[in-house]
């Protein structure tokens, strides 16, 4: 795979998900105790054999940049080996990215030094496993100028998602946004394509889309929206079945997980699903593991155990980070981050506590996600009085209660997360 070029988006603003987003880019917003939501796609590649990837940045970098610098850095002897951040630095004129076309439009001399026989379009905004090399190898046996990868979901829910028309062979016939009636796949008339928002190009097809694209006044010079949509009717172009893979260790019980956390509720969601029993997406696969920054907290401690006073530190059905301390503190199902310290008489219940966060004593929380740094007040109870809540908060649709730093008056002009 040493032809290929990988192109990682990861511009995205993120508005679904303010106030997560309100200091970082949506690549860059914490998940599962340890990563962040751009640590799913990298591991992806790195353990699919890429080793080289650009990761194109635009909307608040800097903790992105950061990141990626602490925790991605590939063998700094070998140089055409790389994880490279790319700014947005205006290449063709005084204007920030317009879309995820012309991203990458911007940044076509990332092609000069490598010279790629195909690249690789890729978000970083959803979380999955995926043997990507697997996906290039099907492109290139298909003799495809364009693959797009694809996840099967049943009919009657694909009226939420962008939609692949294919016929039997797997050419892709058409593109159809959010339609009353999905087209079914051939012989699976109870299950629709929709698309990943994940593709390869050969790069010459590549070059000529986007300038093609460049050129329209009117388009929004979105991939999705302003290439897929008609590229089948200039080149060829095949649909990749995500549901054909299983990532080296991973059972039966993970196939075709992928999920777009994208919103408040389902970022929540893919969380608490995290601390089940068996959850679909394993973390704890030595064979395809997912890469994060390294805290430098110490183990995570529990101390207090006078069960007389319910002063006990404690954690049940929960991921707890290290350099995190339950000092007499309780937390139950939740997802716990690094260098977190919950105090004595406090209960955590189904939450997500990003790093940082001190929860004071007597203080409760219940299906909150408390943003990195926040200092809970002793006595504080957030998640249990819907009205109190959003008057004071950001409560979701459903009713998950985001509680950030500027909540309490506790930002600092110099903070960046």
């Amino acid at each position: 795979m040493r032809d290929v070029l990988a192109l990682v988006l990861a511009g995205g603003e993120g508005k679904r998900l303010l106030p997560l987003t309100r200091e970082r880019s949506k690549p860059a917003v914490h998940f599962g105790g340890r990563y962040r939501l751009v640590d799913f796609v990298l591991s992806n590649l790195v353990n699919s054999g890429f080793q080289r990837i650009k990761v194109l940045t635009q909307y608040r970098a800097t903790s992105l940049v950061r990141h990626l610098a602490r925790g991605w850095t590939l063998a700094s002897t070998v140089v055409d080996e790389f994880i490279e951040p790319v700014p947005a630095a205006m290449n063709l004129g005084p204007t920030w990215f317009r879309g995820t076309a012309d991203a990458i439009y911007q940044n076509l001399d990332l092609l000069r030094d490598v010279k790629p026989a195909d690249v690789l379009v890729f978000g970083s905004d959803h979380i999955y496993k995926m043997d990507v090399a697997q996906m290039v190898e099907y492109h290139r046996a298909m003799g495809a100028d364009l693959t797009v990868a694809t996840l099967r979901v049943p009919r009657s829910e694909a009226r939420a998602f962008g939609c692949v028309h294919v016929d039997a062979s797997g050419w892709v016939r058409g593109f159809v946004e959010k339609p009353e009636d999905p087209p079914a796949i051939p012989g699976d008339p109870d299950h629709t394509l929709v698309s990943m928002g994940n593709y390869v190009f050969r790069t010459r097809i590549m070059l000529d889309e986007l300038r093609r694209n460049a050129g329209l006044e009117a388009s929004t010079h979105d991939f999705g929206r302003d290439i897929l949509t008609h590229a089948h009717e200039r080149v060829k172009v095949a649909a990749y079945d995500f549901m054909t893979q299983l990532c080296p260790g991973e059972s039966e019980h993970a196939r075709g997980y992928w999920r777009d956390v994208g919103t408040i509720d389902s970022f929540f969601e893919a969380n608490m699903d995290l601390v089940s029993v068996h959850p679909r997406l394993n973390l704890y696969n030595e064979m395809w593991p997912i890469r994060g920054v390294l805290s430098g907290g110490g183990p995570c401690k529990f101390v207090f155990a006078d069960e007389a006073k319910d002063r006990v530190g404690s954690a049940l059905d929960s991921i707890v980070g290290s350099g995190t301390i339950l000092s007499g503190g309780q937390v139950e199902g939740s997802v716990v981050f690094h260098n977190v310290r919950v105090n004595s008489f406090s209960s955590v219940h189904d939450s997500i506590l990003f790093p940082g966060v001190d929860v004071g004593r007597k203080a409760r929380l219940t299906r909150c996600i408390v943003d990195k740094g926040v200092r809970i007040p002793a006595g504080e109870v957030i998640g249990e009085d819907p009205e109190a809540d959003r008057a004071r908060f950001t409560v979701s649709e459903g009713g998950v209660v985001v509680v950030t730093r500027q909540d309490f008056g506790q930002r600092d002009e110099f903070d960046v997360d």
